[in-house]
Order: structure tokens, then C-alpha cells, then sequence
């Protein structure tokens, strides 16, 4: 027991920090929830253990995507990325089967006493299983890239739809409008842009793994992560709009910055990594909506 635990410090350590990942989780459910509210004239909170559960779902729902992926990669990863806690066999499946076996155990089971929603988290968690046996397709889905990526990434707005659902359930407002169409996409696109952004490679950084910018050239890549960049930031101006004007100030100077450096790598791709570069977007951004929240909270409308 106590060489099994050591072995999953090593994991998660390297591959999915605890403490971050728990702040994380909660940010993401904290911008959701109160964007959704706050949009909605809600001003009167009344947070408790179903908000606590909430923010929980969202770390433990992002685990164990992470260490499926590790599991339906490990073939590949054992080729390519050797040095990983699990190709390296410095970890062991049987480590990660047990360790999220208990986690989807217990985060169902707090989700069923406590929650509200509990048919959109089992909605959630079986979209989750079917991604992680390839929608019963891996044949087909593990060989194309962009099969991988329509099948695969949705599982975010997914997970921004168990939110929202949570809290249009509780406060009793409309279930399907504009503010909850753009609250579900807020966090798909980030995640759309880095998942396509992280597979772009300038042509002598090409190894034999299979990159967006080997399929269809890295211009044409990142041309389709600035078309997705400006879909996000729109959502985003939708959303902070009626909350505070200087937020919509700057997140375009954000977005603007953003696509100055994606024109910079489309003219020398080796200058640097773009996904380096969209990471710090996405934390500006993000970061921006979340003082959106609390600025409202404190000095209302701006």
C-alpha cells in the first residue's frame, strides 16, 4: 500500500498536480456558476456543500480524463514519451485503475446525496467512458487526429452543461437562453484552441508524432486556431458586456495581442511555441472574467 501511494505521488506530481488541479476545478465552476447568475440579475447567494461537491466534480471529472488518456496512449507514449511516470514503469496501471476507480466511486456517490443535477453527472461520466474506449471505434477514431478531436473535446462543454445545470436547478432561472448558450461554449473553445495549439509544430520540430501542422501544414493550423480565438472572445464580450465595460476593453486587448502572435509564428513557426503563447492568453482571459465576477460583486455594474 504504502509502495503504491509512493507511486502515485510520483504520478501526479508529474503529470496532474493535486493542490492546482483542486484550485482549478474550482475556478472553473466559481467563473461558470456566477457568470450565469450575475447574468441573470442574481445577486443573493447561497452557497453551501453543493457548490463544494460541484467545484470537486469538475477536479475529479479532469483526473480522470488525464489518466484514461495516459492509459489509451500508453502504447504510443511508450515509444515516444518513455520518460512518463507510467511507460516508464515508474508507476503502474494497476496504481491509476485503483486510485480513479475509488475517485469516480465517491464523486458519484456525493453527487447522488448531495446534488441536484445528479442525471446531467451521469450524463457527464458515461460521455467520459465512451471516450475512454474510443466510442467502441479505436480503429477508426485512434488513427485521424480530427475524428479524435470532434469525438473527443465536446466532454468540455459537457462538463460546462453539468455546471450550468446545477445552477439554473438551484436558483430556478431559464434553463435554455443566450447567457447559458455562451456560458456552455466559454470553456470549450480555450480548450479547443489549446488542444489544436499544442499539436503545432514549425516543419524541423516534426517527429513521428502526428501534429495538426503535419496534416495540414502549421499556416493552415494556426489560421483555424485564430478563427476559433476571435468565436471564444466573442462569447466572452457577450458575457461580461452587461457587467463591466472596462473587462470587454481588455479582453480585446488580449485577443489582439493573441493574434499578433499567431501572425508572428505563422512568418517564422520557429521563433517559438505557439502553444506556449496561448497558455498565457488563456490565463489572461480567464483571469479577466474571474475579476469580471468579483468586481461586479464589489462595486456592481462598471
Amino acid at each position: 500500500m504504502l509502495a503504491a501511494i509512493k507511486r502515485l505521488n510520483i504520478y501526479f506530481k508529474e503529470m496532474y498536480p493535486i493542490v492546482p488541479r483542486l484550485f482549478l476545478g474550482a475556478l472553473i465552476f466559481l467563473e461558470i456558476h456566477f457568470i450565469v447568475l450575475l447574468n441573470h440579475g442574481v445577486t443573493q447567494f447561497r452557497l453551501g456543500v453543493q457548490e463544494v461537491v460541484c467545484a470537486f466534480t469538475v477536479f475529479s471529472f479532469l483526473c480522470w480524463l488525464r489518466i484514461a488518456d495516459d492509459f489509451k496512449d500508453y502504447e504510443l507514449d511508450c515509444r515516444l514519451f518513455a520518460d512518463r511516470p507510467l511507460p516508464s514503469g515508474r508507476v503502474k496501471k494497476k496504481d491509476l485503475a485503483v486510485f480513479v476507480s475509488i475517485l469516480i466511486v465517491v464523486t458519484l456517490i456525493l453527487n447522488f446525496i448531495f446534488m441536484n443535477n445528479f442525471l446531467f453527472c451521469l450524463f457527464l461520466y458515461t460521455y467520459g467512458s465512451l471516450m475512454a474506449v474510443w466510442f467502441f471505434q479505436k480503429h477508426k477514431i485512434q488513427s485521424s487526429l480530427p475524428k479524435a478531436l470532434v469525438t473527443h473535446n465536446p466532454v468540455q462543454m459537457i462538463l460546462n452543461i453539468y455546471i450550468i445545470s446545477f445552477t439554473v436547478i438551484k436558483y430556478q432561472i431559464p434553463a435554455v437562453d443566450l447567457t447559458n448558450v455562451m456560458a456552455a461554449f466559454t470553456l470549450y473553445f480555450p480548450a479547443l484552441i489549446w488542444e489544436v495549439s499544442r499539436k503545432i509544430r514549425a516543419p524541423r520540430d516534426e517527429t513521428e508524432y502526428v501534429t495538426y501542422s503535419k496534416l495540414f501544414g502549421y499556416r493552415k493550423a494556426t489560421d483555424f486556431v485564430l478563427f476559433v480565438t476571435w468565436l471564444d472572445i466573442m462569447t466572452n464580450f457577450i458575457l461580461v458586456w452587461n457587467l463591466n465595460k472596462l473587462s470587454v476593453a481588455a479582453l480585446l486587448v488580449n485577443v489582439l495581442w493573441m493574434s499578433w502572435k499567431f501572425i508572428e509564428f505563422k512568418k517564422d513557426p520557429t521563433r517559438f511555441r505557439i502553444v506556449d503563447k496561448v497558455e498565457r492568453y488563456t490565463y489572461i482571459q480567464e483571469s479577466l472574467m474571474i475579476l469580471t465576477v468579483v468586481a461586479f460583486l464589489i462595486f456592481g455594474k462598471i
